[in-house]
């Protein structure tokens, strides 16, 4: 019995030196914005995209200006994702159909800047701080 407990109190010790401040410690809140897919549809690349504002309020409105680069690095394309609203800690998924250009094409995805973030509880640059991207296809994502 001794030693069963002093394999508990030795793990409990070193989970709590392996994570120090973990049940102190809360993130920001961010939006993460995934690029999820990338699929040819009649001569476009449609892009789908899962979006999540981690914000304790809502975004009414939320667009991002996206630079689109080509397998050379060159810019191939800039457009406006307009995702729209936004609910406060609920995942969305918006697809946008880019035409001229083929999914083989592109390279790389820089979230140049926002163009609108529409919250009238939040901050003004609620929007642009804090952004977490990622991709889930071969398609570098940057911001």
């Amino acid at each position: 019995m001794f030693v069963q407990f002093g394999r508990t109190a030795l793990t409990f010790a070193l989970f709590s030196i392996a994570t120090p401040g973990v049940a102190q410690e809360t993130q920001p809140p961010k939006i993460s914005i995934e690029l999820n897919a990338l699929d040819p549809v009649d001569g476009t690349c449609r892009m789908s995209f899962v979006i999540e504002n981690g914000f304790e309020s809502d975004i009414d409105k939320a667009v991002y200006e996206a630079v689109l680069f080509d397998t050379d690095g060159r810019v191939a394309q800039m457009t406006l994702f307009d995702f729209g609203a936004l609910p406060a800690a609920r995942p969305r998924v918006r697809q946008f159909a880019v035409p001229g250009l083929t999914c083989t094409s592109v390279a790389r995805l820089l979230i140049n800047g926002t163009e609108t973030c529409e919250a009238s509880a939040l901050p003004e640059d609620a929007c642009a701080r804090s952004l977490h991207l990622t991709s889930r296809t071969t398609v570098e994502v940057a911001g």
